[in-house]
């Protein structure tokens, strides 16, 4: 659910620069606007639907993450150590264990999630996502920068991850901005770099001792665990500030999506919005992969699917919102319970799942291009 375009026309995200504009796809739903008419948000009734029922499925997931465990809770338990009147071991169990984790998992989940719907309407393309162009792999790069060269502690880690990830976008940008910073030009860029860095953290390992190596590794796979509230409030704090930007532009992607003439003619400055919208979209990816480490494929599988089950024409950061929030905590529910005692990392189970959906995504996309 977004502002809508002030146009009732919008084109799917799979259209690729250079194609003909296909035909209009003629938008449903209501319009509210505010006295005077000067804003406008399109309601969807399917949209608002498919929102509400990943937000039941999200509230599931948390009850059973905190009520469950080691350490079985009832949920009366839980709420009275959330406020404060739960006993010392449920209070330890619930605000110290489960919440931090639960409330990182959501926060990078939903991050990861919008990060890789905006760069799929800006690229035109269902493969434009922050771990396929490269922005994770650069994320990571400037973690084991700190981890192997300069030996820092988890916050210098977190905070190299950050600036890694946004100079990785800064060279991005620099390659494509004479072709401009859209469509095939920009996967195909991010895909070589992203190769040239994984090649570079591949050497990093090599270079690093035995002890910084399985330091390396471990934040390399991506996990939840042991994550407290300084992560939690890091993580917090970035989506509360960059999610509602990203919402403010949605409008703008929508434009965008219908192609550059079109945006222009609707008064949008092509230009910058776009370089705005992937400041936004890097900054997104590179908190969460500061806080976890790379959580591979979230990004690329839940704005699709959310716009699947929505069939919204636009990039409907909401519901990819609350789908990145649900298959990130439900993927790291899955892992503490089917495998306890067993400390699977979460970047595990995303990465399995995540490579058979990017193979069935890549059969699907070849025979569309032969049909």
């Amino acid at each position: 659910m977004s502002a809508a375009p002030d146009a009732d026309t919008a084109v799917p995200p799979s259209r690729t620069a250079g194609d003909a504009d296909p035909a209009p796809r003629v938008l449903s739903g209501s319009v509210l606007r505010t006295r005077g008419g000067r804003y406008s948000l399109r309601v969807q009734g399917r949209t608002v639907a498919v929102t509400a029922i990943l937000l039941v499925l999200l509230v599931a997931v948390m009850g059973v993450s905190l009520t469950t465990g080691d350490f079985d809770l009832s949920v009366g338990e839980v709420l009275q150590a959330l406020f404060g009147h739960g006993g010392g071991a449920a209070d330890f169990v619930v605000n110290t264990l489960r919440m931090p984790r639960l409330v990182t998992a959501l926060c990078v989940g939903a991050a990861l999630a919008v990060s890789g719907a905006i760069l799929q309407s800006l690229t035109a393309n269902p493969l434009g996502s922050p771990d396929i162009i490269g922005f994770t792999n650069g994320s990571a790069t400037g973690a084991l920068v700190v981890i192997v060269v300069l030996h820092g502690s988890m916050t210098q880690i977190a905070i190299g991850a950050l600036i890694g990830g946004l100079l990785t976008a800064g060279a991005i940008y620099l390659l494509v901005a004479g072709g401009g910073v859209q469509g095939f030009r920009l996967v195909v860029v991010g895909i070589g770099v992203s190769a040239l860095l994984l090649a570079a953290n591949s050497y990093l390992i090599t270079r690093a001792s035995w002890q910084e190596a399985l330091e390396a590794q471990a934040w390399l796979i991506g996990s939840l665990g042991n994550r407290g509230w300084d992560h939690a409030t890091a993580i917090g704090i970035a989506v509360a500030v960059l999610l509602p930007l990203a919402l403010l532009f949605a409008r703008r992607l929508s434009m965008v999506e219908m192609g550059d003439d079109t945006a222009r003619a609707l008064g949008v400055s092509v230009g910058a919005s776009r370089t705005a919208l992937l400041v936004i979209s890097v900054a997104l990816a590179a908190f969460a992969t500061a806080v976890t480490g790379p959580i591979w494929f979230v990004a690329l599988a839940a704005p699709q699917i959310a716009r699947k089950l929505t069939r919204a024409s636009g990039p409907a950061l909401v519901p990819a919102a609350a789908m990145g929030a649900v298959l990130l905590a439900g993927s790291d529910l899955a892992v503490q319970r089917m495998f306890s005692p067993a400390l699977l990392p979460v970047g595990t189970a995303t990465g399995t799942i995540g490579g058979l959906y990017l193979i069935w995504l890549l059969v699907t996309e070849s025979r569309k291009s032969r049909a």
